[in-house]
């Protein structure tokens, strides 16, 4: 795959050979402002690595061609100090010490949730010291700390539930933008047909009543007939 070297935000190699698996992760990324480039084995993993500056690598733990403990190993002797989030199905302890021991900064077991994935490594980034990393997202009053998972409005802490906290994370990125119901959809819950339920409209409910109830002025507007927005504005 030719590397990614436009745009901005933290630059991230995912080494993932299932197609769902990657995607599923380098979209998230991509959404949450990131750039990803992506290898499916590794050999091709490996190459990319040490040739291209990146900030954070997703390594598979089990690959074809060549093992992800094999190219974390080479890596480390090349010299190679970019900080390695071990993906891996294996989750007892003796795995996750050799992953860790063959230089690995982090290790997550499969399945996981993005939401996991993303505060795990905005904090290897953040201790690198690569650039363009957001750890909080805010709009007028409205706070939200990613790597903590708190939200507050006019320093009232908020609790919010893991999907309606990912909604809200959806909005403030786009805050000031009308966000359809697609994209709502696509991105939050990864559906890429209509469900034909009433999900989206029942979570915007609920979410509204924790941000905007009691609050001098409302924050999530409906934009009607086109999906909706946070704005300080009707």
């Amino acid at each position: 795959m030719v590397p990614n070297r436009g745009g901005s935000g933290v630059r991230v190699l995912i080494v993932e050979d299932d197609e769902k698996t990657a995607g599923y992760m380098a979209k998230g990324l991509g959404e949450s402002g990131h750039l990803v480039d992506r290898a499916a084995d590794g050999h091709e993993g490996l190459f990319l690595a040490s040739e291209n500056p990146y900030d954070i690598i997703v390594l598979d733990r089990m690959l074809p061609k060549l093992d992800g403990l094999a190219v974390l190993q080479a890596l480390r002797t090349q010299g190679v100090g970019t900080p390695v989030l071990i993906l891996s199905a294996l989750a007892n302890v003796d795995e996750r010490v050799k992953g860790l021991k063959a230089g690995g900064d982090d290790y997550l077991t499969k399945p996981f949730a993005f939401s996991e994935l993303l505060a795990r490594l905005e904090v290897l980034a953040k201790r690198s010291g690569a650039p363009g990393v957001q750890t909080r997202l805010g709009y007028a009053d409205l706070e939200m700390d990613l790597l903590a998972r708190k939200v507050k409005r006019a320093g009232k802490p908020i609790d919010l539930q893991p999907r309606e906290f990912r909604l809200l994370e959806y909005l403030l990125r786009r805050a000031g933008q009308t966000v359809t119901r697609t994209m709502l959809l696509e991105g939050v819950w990864d559906y890429h047909f209509d469900p034909q339920t009433n999900v989206i409209d029942v979570h915007i409910s609920r979410l509204r009543q924790k941000i905007d109830k009691g609050f001098d002025r409302p924050l999530l507007q409906t934009v009607r007939g086109a999906g909706y927005a946070l704005r300080t504005e009707p």
